[in-house]
């Protein structure tokens, strides 16, 4: 069953140029990913320091393999070292 995962980060206006290339970074690799479907990348219109990711996954078990893949959790930990804050996780199922 296909899953929905809504990454929840706050993002001061000093790093914003920063934050946006380590996620152009984090997409190249997610686009590899088996599972992955599709996602995008949405800005909190009426607090610009609001930034969620959007991102679709054939399974949860495709999701886990990604979420623990090496790669992504050392560009991660650069993603929450800029912040200054853990990026927070949440996982969705369709009904």
């Amino acid at each position: 069953m296909s899953v929905k995962i809504l990454i929840k980060r706050h993002v001061p206006e000093s790093v914003h140029h920063d934050l946006t290339t380590l996620l152009h970074r984090m997409r190249s690799l997610t686009l590899k990913q088996p599972g992955y479907i599709s996602g995008q990348t949405l800005q909190r219109m009426d607090d610009h320091t609001e930034v969620i990711v959007d991102s679709n996954w054939r399974s949860a078990e495709e999701w886990n393999a990604w979420f623990q893949n090496p790669e992504r959790v050392a560009l991660q930990a650069e993603i929450d070292d800029l912040l200054g804050q853990e990026t927070e996780y949440a996982m969705y199922e369709y009904l």
